[in-house]
């Protein structure tokens, strides 16, 4: 016979509405954690900038990707139509200034590969696909997407202290303080 081991999640704590749980996240941030997040059934304005959230680098990597599909375009249309089987069409030359015949690739290829980019990179770094988080297995979180609003701090942050944490969150408001554990492997 085994016995099943959990491994602590975090806390999960309650708040009554947006405004308290703008409030909360300011002072979890001001707190110094850095692994943990709000759950709200609507967007709150300004929230993310009360959380310290900093801008995501996936512009950056669209960016590239782009950049790769146009380079990857030219290239290829290049070597093709100047370099391996030059097309003469009506007399005009096949050198580099034919490049203006290749723009609808260049644009098509951009564009794909920022697609893929955006939908690669942004899977990666959500970290997904995750068929089931633990938060799931809470019964008060189901409400998170009807009228209740959420602070999650997971226990993996440096500063989380299962006295400490718990405490703080109580003194900012949080209710239906639950500790959730992490049953996945």
């Amino acid at each position: 016979m085994s016995t099943r081991v959990s491994r602590v999640y975090g806390y999960l704590a309650e708040f009554n509405n947006a405004s308290q749980l703008y409030k909360a996240a300011e002072k979890v941030r001001d707190a110094g954690f850095k692994k943990w997040d709000c759950f709200s059934p609507y967007p709150i304005h300004g929230l993310d900038d009360a959380m310290g959230i900093k801008r995501s680098i996936l512009p950056y990597f669209v960016f590239l990707g782009g950049l790769t599909g146009f380079c990857t375009a030219f290239i290829l249309a290049y070597s093709t139509q100047v370099g391996l089987y030059p097309t003469i069409v009506h007399g005009k030359p096949a050198n580099i200034f034919t490049t203006a015949a290749f723009f609808p690739v260049m644009f098509e290829l951009t564009i794909l590969f920022s697609g893929f980019t955006t939908l690669f990179g942004l899977l990666g770094l959500m970290g997904l696909p995750r068929w089931n988080h633990p938060l799931f297995a809470s019964k008060q979180f189901s409400r998170a997407t009807d009228d209740k609003f959420f602070i999650a701090i997971e226990a993996r942050d440096a500063k989380f202290s299962a006295e400490e944490t718990k405490a703080l969150l109580a003194e900012i408001g949080g209710a239906n303080i639950e500790l959730v554990e992490d049953d996945s492997k």
